[in-house]
């Protein structure tokens, strides 16, 4: 029997939208498109606005720190309290605006922002008395210039004039509020003196003369309204007494004194400068009106069109539904809930719960949920499969939870037996040495040295199970520094078939005395290893040399050696790149030199021993470790010259911790 289209969900889901679907790409699809545009113009028109308004704000508070700032240079000692409280108005709107700009929506007011940057600098010059009252007035004039400079360049970018307009006459109404803000702070300072200095006089006309000009321009372009607005700020008695006192100080241009009280003068340019800003904030509020009307028409209009489309898309959906939903819906529902089980929520909570502390992790074990049941048009199969997909979720979970319970117990086991391990140590060392220091035989003093030996062994096995566990060590640190060859010597002293160790050769080289001892236990733990490695009667060689800044040890057997493979888990394992707890035991030493490898900055790698002939099973004859320590343990290097290298070497054997 032939397979129709209709015989499978698929063919009857597509049978079924295809004519629908066909009618909205055709007739809404255009209409989507233009009128999303514009709404997504309207939107970012209405961001552009809301932001310049936050910026007009910050220009506003500047303004009103400038000229506080003026009149505390030139000796108004009772605006500083006014000042402080203005700084805290601007680091606030600062703080706000650098929020609003920070992503890349606008980077004009980012660049713009930036000129703030030297804010606290200024501040700290102005009330520690060494800042000038021109270098001031310039930084904030500069940073209030790019603010504004910023809004013209951050242009709503959208083709209705209203809008256009309305943010013109806005920037305008802000020059002429920056130059009546100019020049409050310069007459402040003017009055506070009580005379023009030479050049203040044709400042304060060009900031007169700019103001009438940004005035003009906002004439031109502002509504009925927002001019009528401005001409009952100009009709208040505020601009009637500044222009007064302008007129007072127009008598003082050729340097005569003025007897206008700065005070005076401070309260009625500021009451005029806040009727300018309030004028500012109704032409806000009709830029911002003016673009929520435009994002509301463009909204309108894209959901008329979606509407329609989604009218028809609804038609054909529910008639696919009819046809699949006893299928497709619960299939569909349990594939994204074993996705995000899979891919999201399991891993997530696994990771959670082995980082998480023991008795933290148990609390983040799902609790166990009711088993559902099937719902209607939902088959039974489906219902048991989910409750299949939740045990298995929270069987993972609390295994993970498991494991990080007894991980982490035994960690702290092993740190808790390698400290009461390491106290006995110290303590049968202290015996020791007491015993050493009062016995005369020499038969009896070398079997103490013998058990001397024994003991320091076991301190070092005891400080290897505090590394692995990553406890710090108790502090024994070298005074001074110390040759290579002592920490050799002191390393030799920590094995036991400590006689088969030769130091063959070592140039000159003494070492900070604060990695002595850790550099001498990695040493013992790669000399331990070549000694195990080695037959009975072969010796373990070190050698010592400089390599550049770098000083090189080297640690060479010839015994059994390694295939390259296991050569290359070796060094992954002094690498650091694995966990000793999933590690054989007899690899232990070599996780204990890349730990303390790590902490000192040095470098282990093992390779075949050189000149050695390759054995059966692809084994070289014995295995060199190499021992790069940096510059930072080494005192006094002077490079690797050859001559240098030659010099003070030594060719000695090693017998032990007597030695």
């Amino acid at each position: 029997m032939s397979r129709t289209p209709w015989s499978t969900i698929r063919g009857r889901v597509a049978t079924i939208l295809a004519v629908p679907t066909c009618l909205l790409l055709v007739f809404a699809g255009a209409g989507v498109a233009d009128r999303g545009a514009d709404w997504s113009a309207a939107r970012e028109s209405g961001d552009r606005v809301r932001i310049a308004l936050d910026a007009q704000t910050l220009v506003r508070e500047l303004q009103r720190e400038h000229g506080l700032t003026s009149g505390l240079l030139v000796g108004a000692g009772s605006y500083r309290p006014e000042l402080a409280a203005a700084r805290r108005r601007v680091d606030a709107v600062h703080l706000e605006l650098v929020r609003r700009a920070g992503d890349d929506s606008f980077p004009a007011y980012r660049e713009a922002l930036a000129t703030l940057d030297g804010l606290a600098a200024v501040r700290e010059e102005v009330d520690g008395g060494r800042a000038a009252s021109a270098g001031s007035s310039e930084f904030y004039a500069t940073a209030i210039d790019a603010l504004n400079d910023a809004q013209r360049a951050e242009d709503p970018g959208h083709d209705d004039p209203r809008l256009g307009d309305g943010m013109d006459a806005l920037l305008a109404l802000a020059a002429a509020t920056e130059s009546l803000a100019q020049e409050r702070g310069l007459m402040n300072g003017v009055f506070v003196e009580g005379r023009f200095q030479p050049g203040q006089f044709v400042d304060f006309a060009a900031a007169r003369a700019s103001r009438a000009s940004a005035l003009g321009a906002f004439e031109r372009l502002a509504t009925a309204d927002q001019r009528a607005a401005l001409e009952r700020a100009f009709d208040g008695r505020p601009a009637t007494r500044v222009a007064a006192l302008e007129t007072e100080a127009d008598e003082g241009a050729d340097g005569s004194p003025l007897s206008v009280a700065a005070e005076e003068w401070w309260e009625a340019s500021t009451a005029l400068t806040d009727e300018l800003h309030e004028v500012q904030r109704l032409v806000g509020e009709d830029v911002s009106e003016r673009a929520a009307q435009l994002r509301g028409s463009a909204t309108r209009q894209l959901l008329g069109f979606l509407a329609l489309g989604a009218l028809v898309l609804a038609v054909a959906a529910s008639l696919a539904v009819l046809a699949s939903r006893a299928i497709a819906r619960p299939l569909d529902r349990l594939t994204r809930q074993a996705e995000a089980v899979a891919g999201q929520r399991l891993p997530e909570t696994v990771r959670a719960v082995q980082e998480a502390e023991p008795e933290e992790a148990e609390r983040l074990v799902p609790p166990e949920r009711p088993e559902p049941t099937a719902t209607d048009g939902e088959a039974e199969e489906v219902a048991r499969l989910a409750t299949a997909l939740r045990r298995v979720e929270r069987t993972a979970v609390t295994l993970a939870a498991q494991q990080t319970v007894l991980r982490r117990n035994g960690t702290e086991s092993l740190a808790n037996l390698g400290h009461r391990h390491q106290r006995l140590v110290r303590r049968q060392l202290r015996l020791i040495t007491a015993l050493e220091s009062k016995e005369t035989d020499p038969d009896a003093l070398g079997e103490l040295f013998e058990l001397d030996h024994l003991a320091t062994r076991m301190r070092r096995n005891a400080d290897s199970l505090l590394i692995l566990t990553g406890q710090q060590l108790p502090p024994r640190v070298w005074s001074g520094t110390a040759h290579v060859a002592e920490v050799v010597r002191s390393a030799v002293s920590e094995v036991e078939d400590y006689r088969r160790v030769t130091l063959v050769e070592a140039a000159e080289c003494h070492l900070h005395g604060w990695a002595v001892y850790e550099l001498s236990h990695l040493l013992a733990e790669l000399i331990e290893n070549a000694l195990t490695a080695s037959p009975p009667g072969r010796p373990v060689e070190v050698y010592g040399w400089h390599d550049g800044a770098e000083y090189v040890l080297a640690v060479v057997d010839r015994g059994s050696g390694m295939t390259e493979e296991e050569l290359e888990r070796a060094n992954e394992r002094l690498a650091g790149e694995d966990s000793f707890l999933v590690a054989p035991s007899r690899f232990l030493g070599h996780y204990v030199v890349g730990t303390i490898a790590a902490r000192i900055g040095a470098q282990v790698e093992l390779r075949h021993t050189q000149s050695s002939p390759e054995t059966v099973g692809g084994r070289g004859a014995g295995v060199s470790a190499y021992v790069a320590l940096p510059e930072r343990l080494l005192v006094g290097t002077a490079g690797a010259a050859g001559a240098e290298h030659d010099r003070g070497t030594a060719s000695v054997q090693v017998i032990g911790p007597g030695a």
